[in-house]
């Protein structure tokens, strides 16, 4: 085995978005493209040597190819023990975790998380710090500069690893450790849930349907579910990963998790039904016939912490992405805790957690987690709702209106205009932002604006500033429109518009979500011009 140095040329486009570098196949099978990338990674960390790595993915196609190049470049670069999921495969989650249990340097995740697979579809590299949470925009930043001056890469000359067998592999100076993808987690798991509990609601008449998706969850869903927590075999559909996710889209909404949502709002439908995502790291929760949204499921958690063994001493604090719901906000309030409004991406919380100011985390776009790893966690919110529902006996939609007996209900939704042309979805944001000075006092009939800004988030614990992160325009009632471009698509731009109106009258609280935003979401198209700039009659999506 030889060390090789590879004489390169630079890339133009290789600047991480919120969540890594996504890019079609074909981009990242581009002669040296990922090697460059991995390179400027390990070029832009210091203190690795001999130090341990972990590397694993959701299991799209390139993943395997991907991590046989990874494996022999860690090697070259000095790293002396590289972490491994068996054949390839760790949920973002489960790679959280075993970077922190292991003491870990950092981790490579392989993963366009809820992007298509495929030869023709995506694929993605994030870097993971030390805490098992994304790299920050320092990281990211230097990851990219050095990207664009990159000259050579190192990677050793030496024969594919066996991913799937579970072993103890050398290559040169570095051990390479093929590892169960999922034993550490399912044992952090037990220390947070009262798995008793929860299996004797499983155990029981309760019916419980989880969709993997055909994507990273299904084999711990199956340990966990199915063997751990006894529930009956078939439980978990869809759990075999598939290179292409079985041709489906690994989104866990009501669009993409479609044969989920006729079960659950069929005949004779499951108590509880939920569905992740491509890496694991997104949930979609609902009861029979009934719909919880990202926010409201963020505010019951924490509304209800106490009756789950891992936060009974309650909860430091809750930390939100500006576009989320503040269904939030009220219990925080209530419970005299912090609530504190972030940029969208995971990497925003980490320092929150870090510094023991949050306990509970969650994004809109079907995202939430806590303390116990660095990122967004599908499964673990799973368990958390299971448990809930164990503790109180009550069904998803009893406890629902419940919380919003107590709290009130924000209506919200998430309007998603997807693949619009880029400067189309550039000029439409450039406009609101030079119109915002003006909108203060502007009255939109019943409507009348009390700020509007593009949202900026100075880091409470390090201080680091984040701008342009989303154009907002707040109501003097407490409604909200905001607009976003989003960062994890591959090809043109998505646009993502979110309107929220908070009604306390109980007497109100079982409207259609859309009938009830429906001027909102009017005048949100008049003040943005959405259909005239994008050329969209109505959105891809609708959460």
């Amino acid at each position: 085995m030889s060390i090789q140095t590879v004489s390169t040329q630079p890339y133009s486009d290789q600047k991480p978005g919120t969540s890594g570098l996504r890019k079609k196949v074909k981009v990242f099978q581009q002669q040296n493209y990922l090697e460059n990338f991995v390179q400027a990674i390990f070029d832009s960390l210091e203190g690795y040597q001999n130090q341990t790595l972990v590397v694993g993915g959701d299991g799209r196609y390139y993943n395997r190819e991907a991590i046989q190049i990874i494996l022999k470049m860690a090697a070259a670069n000095g790293f002396g023990r590289v972490l491994v999921g068996q054949g390839g495969i760790l949920s973002t989650p489960a790679a959280s975790c075993i970077i922190r249990k292991n003491n870990a340097f950092g981790g490579i995740i392989l993963s366009a998380s809820h992007n298509p697979g495929g030869p023709d579809e995506d694929f993605g590299i994030k870097y993971n710090t030390g805490n098992g949470g994304p790299a920050p925009e320092g990281i990211t930043d230097a990851i990219y500069d050095r990207s664009k001056t990159i000259t050579e890469y190192k990677i050793l000359e030496a024969a594919a690893i066996d991913l799937d067998r579970i072993a103890i592999h050398s290559l040169g100076q570095t051990t390479v450790e093929v590892i169960d993808s999922v034993s550490d987690y399912g044992a952090l798991m037990e220390t947070l849930f009262d798995f008793g509990q929860i299996k004797q609601l499983l155990s029981g008449d309760f019916r419980f349907c989880m969709d993997s998706l055909h994507a990273v969850t299904g084999p711990y869903a199956k340990a966990l579910f199915e063997r751990r927590l006894s529930a009956p075999a078939g439980t978990v559909v869809n759990g075999e990963p598939l290179e292409d996710f079985g041709g489906g889209h690994p989104d866990p909404n009501l669009v993409y998790a479609h044969d989920l949502v006729e079960v659950m709002f069929g005949d004779n439908a499951p108590d509880f039904g939920a569905a992740s995502d491509g890496d694991g790291d997104r949930n979609m929760v609902l009861g029979s016939n009934f719909f919880v949204t990202p926010s409201d499921s963020l505010a019951v958690l924490a509304a209800n912490a106490t009756l789950v063994p891992g936060y009974r001493s309650g909860l430091a604090g809750i930390a939100r992405s500006m576009p989320t719901s503040q269904a939030p906000d009220r219990v925080a309030e209530k419970l005299g805790i912090d609530c504190f409004e972030t940029p969208t991406g995971w990497k925003f919380f980490g320092n929150l957690l870090d510094a023991g100011k949050a306990t509970l985390c969650g994004e809109e776009s079907f995202g939430t987690g806590s303390n116990h790893i660095r990122e967004k966690d599908g499964l673990w919110a799973v368990l958390f709702w299971l448990n809930i529902l164990a503790a109180k006996g009550q069904s998803v939609e009893e406890i629902v209106k419940e919380h919003w007996g107590t709290y009130g209900r924000n209506y919200y939704s998430r309007h998603d205009y997807e693949g619009v042309e880029s400067d189309r979805a550039n000029t439409l944001i450039a406009n609101l932002r030079q119109g915002l000075s003006g909108m203060p006092g502007k009255t939109f009939g019943p409507y009348t604006v009390d700020y509007a800004d593009d949202f900026a988030y100075t880091d409470p614990v390090d201080g680091s500033v984040a701008t342009k992160q989303g154009v907002r325009i707040g109501f003097t009632d407490g409604s909200r429109i905001v607009y976003r471009l989003s960062g994890t698509g591959t090809s043109g731009a998505t646009l993502r518009l979110y309107v929220e109106r908070y009604e306390a009258d109980p007497a109100k609280h079982n409207q259609d979500t859309q009938a009830a935003l429906a001027d909102l979401i009017s005048l949100a198209d008049e003040i943005a011009q959405i259909k005239t700039l994008t050329g969209r009659d109505q959105p891809t999506v609708i959460t």
